[in-house]
């Protein structure tokens, strides 16, 4: 492989912001894998952001790429997957598997597709100097005669038009809208973007906590939501707190530290059988390798009031933000059915740049 610009290379970021900014490009948040793919004729490498190679894990995409982007070419894009008319990001994980025969069949099941949003570089010519705007232009020529499963990302410069994307994209499994100044350069691992997420609130029990990696104090707060038949299920952890206050939490939450937890309703949670049935925290994942996932049982007696950006099944997505706490609030009362969910809206339409 020689291209002008050569792999490994860490994509642009976006910092958070409250608002859609008035004058730039604005996109679609993908939710997905985003990935930098260099062609150079037969030749496809699949960066992740970390530059860590992603070529093996989609096979399907590796000869949809190489049919549908110019023969030498690096663009920056989103490894998604779409299921019932979603991005599906459970299933996007399941492909980060060390047996090849189970990728493959992955593959066939649930085919991936990927989404283009910049150009790097194009033939001989490198573009991270090029202002955003005419990397936008080449990328929309270069990508002229791509078919699925390789797209174009729909892109505007007209700020009602992302407004109305913020708020109907998300239904097809999108979270949130991307800004970037028409000028940009390509910077690669600089946060140079925008990007406006949805956020909403709900109220949680918190059930348990993990220490953080510097020593004896909160590290992150477990979360739960009681279901339909009153099991409380684990939805996922906030834990952005200054260090003084994981601190404070220590004392304030010893009064709730459970010496048995065996009547903790996550009592089970180092049997890996148990996480077939109910959602508990320590699940097995390929992410946590060897990551100590044990964690502090307290009675299920408090509630918290935490920010989330949206849903992924059953559990947050992301991280969760704490708010507050809330004393006026009963733990049993914090039911999934508070949850807003967002109309549904078919993820094609998003593709095809109709929507």
């Amino acid at each position: 492989m020689d291209l002008p610009v050569m792999p490994p290379v860490k994509p642009m970021l976006a910092k958070s912001v409250a608002k859609i900014p008035p004058g730039m490009q604005y996109e679609a948040k993908w939710d997905g894998f985003r990935a930098i793919v260099h062609r150079d004729g037969d030749e496809v490498v699949i960066g992740s952001r970390t530059g860590k190679p992603l070529t093996r894990y989609f096979p399907e995409l590796v000869a949809a790429l190489r049919d549908n982007l110019p023969e030498r070419c690096v663009v920056d894009g989103e490894i998604v997957i779409a299921y019932e008319g979603r991005l599906d990001f459970d299933r996007l994980t399941e492909r980060i598997h060390p047996a090849d025969s189970r990728v493959r069949m992955l593959a066939e099941r649930t085919p991936a597709s990927f989404v283009a949003f910049d150009l790097l570089a194009l033939g001989d010519e490198a573009l991270l100097d090029t202002p955003l705007a005419a990397r936008r232009a080449l990328l929309t020529d270069a990508m002229g005669p791509a078919r699925e499963p390789v797209h174009l990302a729909p892109a505007t410069t007209d700020p009602e038009v992302a407004g109305e994307w913020f708020e109907r994209y998300e239904g097809a499994g999108l979270d949130g809208v991307i800004a970037k100044p028409l000028d940009l350069p390509y910077r690669p691992d600089a946060r140079l973007m925008y990007k406006i997420k949805h956020e909403r609130t709900a109220d949680v029990v918190v059930a348990g906590y993990r220490f953080h990696k510097s020593g004896p104090i909160v590290g992150s707060l477990l979360l739960g939501l009681y279901d339909t038949v009153g099991a409380l299920q684990h939805v996922g952890v906030c834990a952005a707190f200054p260090m003084k206050r994981r601190e404070e939490l220590v004392g304030e939450l010893e009064p709730l530290r459970m010496a048995d937890v065996s009547d903790h309703p996550w009592a089970r949670w180092s049997d890996d059988a148990a996480h077939e049935a109910a959602r508990l925290p320590g699940a097995p994942s390929r992410w946590s390798g060897k990551k100590d996932l044990s964690w502090v049982a307290l009675r299920p007696e408090r509630v918290a009031e935490v920010a989330y950006d949206h849903m992924e099944g059953d559990r947050f997505r992301h991280t969760a933000q704490f708010r507050r706490w809330r004393p006026d609030r009963t733990p049993v009362s914090c039911t999934y059915g508070q949850l807003e969910e967002p109309v549904r809206y078919d993820l094609s339409q998003v593709l095809s740049g109709h929507g």
